[in-house]
């Protein structure tokens, strides 16, 4: 738990009874504590990322605690350093303090005094860590472009994936359902990288004619073909510098897949009816929404373009997979349509609430956002018609009491979050919750009150 981690103390002293004295005293309090001899062993351990506190000795043979403190201040300036002191080295612990130690205590040490300052460094430690944590998510809300909702496990993992190609060169799949926003995910990558100052262009391959998408990717030179009167850029060449985005990759014709190929192995083209080739700085974002490699298997897809796409692949997780997230996104689609027709978005009745987490959702996230822009326009009975496809059976029969109960839980939590549009004092009082109770379930559920803001 984040409790415990945030009580990790690390001790240095050459003095190996000291060392020992001070790992019981706060072992005994329910610290996890780290006992060191030498400098170098605590400094390998320590990250701008570390949740705790070293206390150290002020006079050692190879490394004192002010070369230490030093040391410490390098790899983050922030992590608090308590001295200890004998007699004879108070001048220069107070000369440490003025370099940045947190506090000094001198020896012999009143046990009840160092734990109550190690607690205070252990609580500024963790208020430095949230609030770095929190200005790191401002900023990614503040950022431009689409965002991708949710906090269920499989969602997250997504994320996380993407946030590590995002300025990556490599091309990447999409493995998507229909609905589950495989171009929301591709301009995610797009408006979110460095290439976000460049074209974005998005083709579906399935809904371009055989005979013209070779025209439409690579171009055309006039008079390439009968009603070529001039020259054509093609969407290869217009999203140069940026992103292209072929969704439906499994549509393209055979012949033109050997082009493709070509194009993602060389970076270069040659509009029809042309010599010249024409260098590409370009990342390709392929979508499908069935297994390509059992099209390869058929012999409808040529196995080394899926190998040369399939460098990075992000699995979109159905909406049935990720029913947590059904209520944020909901009321998110609402809130946009509500703006968007200028009409009052009323709270969800009790009945709706639930079936909204019973339903199989088959179209995806497409089907939700539909749901919550009739309900705008039409009204609750109007727009929650829908009977069959129920998920009931399924949380019956996979769902203990304790996970259904956690489930709703979950559900009741967020849905006062977005309420109140993640203020912690408003949501504590919908809910008759204590302050620690709501931010230890919200702990518990993996929720950030700035999801919902």
């Amino acid at each position: 738990m984040e409790s415990e981690r945030l009580k990790t103390v690390f001790v240095i002293d050459d003095e190996e009874h000291i060392r020992s004295a001070i790992e019981q005293l706060f072992e005994l309090q329910g610290f996890e504590v780290t006992a060191f001899s030498e400098a170098s062993q605590l400094l390998e351990q320590l990250s701008d990322t570390w949740a705790g506190i070293v206390i150290s000795d002020i006079n050692m043979p190879k490394v004192d605690g002010h070369q230490l403190m030093e040391k410490i201040k390098v790899i983050d300036l922030a992590i608090p350093t308590i001295l200890l002191t004998g007699f004879g080295d108070i001048s220069m612990a107070v000369q440490a303090m003025r370099n940045g130690a947190y506090d000094f205590i001198e020896k012999p040490f009143n046990n009840d005094d160092l734990v109550d300052t190690v607690n205070r460094a252990l609580e500024n430690r963790s208020l430095v860590l949230e609030n770095r944590k929190l200005k790191k998510e401002i900023e990614a809300h503040c950022l431009p472009g689409p965002r991708i909702l949710g906090n269920s496990a499989n969602i997250v993992q997504m994320r996380n994936i993407l946030n590590q190609v995002m300025d990556a060169p490599a091309d990447i799949l999409i493995d998507g359902e229909t609905g589950t926003g495989k171009e929301l995910v591709a301009r995610y990558l797009h408006d979110h990288s460095v290439r976000r100052e460049s074209n974005f262009v998005a083709l579906n391959c399935g809904a371009i004619p055989e005979h013209i998408i070779e025209s439409e990717l690579f171009g055309a030179e006039q008079g390439a073909y009968t009603g070529a009167d001039k020259k054509r850029i093609g969407k290869f060449e217009y999203a140069n510098g940026g992103t292209l985005f072929l969704d439906e990759i499994e549509s393209t014709p055979m012949a033109l897949q050997i082009k493709l190929l070509r194009v993602l192995e060389e970076r270069k083209i040659v509009r029809l009816g042309g010599n010249e080739g024409i260098e590409l700085d370009v990342r390709v974002i392929a979508a499908t929404k069935v297994d390509l490699l059992e099209l390869c298997e058929e012999g409808l897809f040529r196995k080394d373009l899926y190998y040369r796409l399939n460098l990075v692949k992000v699995d979109i997780p159905p909406l049935r997979e990720r029913i947590e997230d059904v209520p944020l996104l909901f009321l998110h689609f609402a809130r946009i349509a509500s703006a968007r027709y200028k009409k009052e978005l009323i709270p969800l009745s009790q009945e709706h609430k639930a079936q909204l987490l019973s339903y199989e959702w088959p179209g995806n996230v497409r089907e939700l956002r539909n749901l919550a822009e009739r309900y705008i326009l039409l009204g609750e009975s109007a727009a929650f018609n829908f009977k069959e496809n129920t998920r009931a059976s399924l949380m019956n029969n996979g769902m203990g009491l304790t996970k259904r109960v956690e489930f709703f839980e979950k559900f009741l939590i967020e849905e006062a979050l977005a309420n109140n549009e993640g203020c912690i004092k408003d949501t504590m009082e919908e809910l008759k919750l204590a302050r620690k109770t709501l931010y230890d379930k919200m702990k518990k559920y993996e929720l950030e009150r700035t999801t919902y803001q």
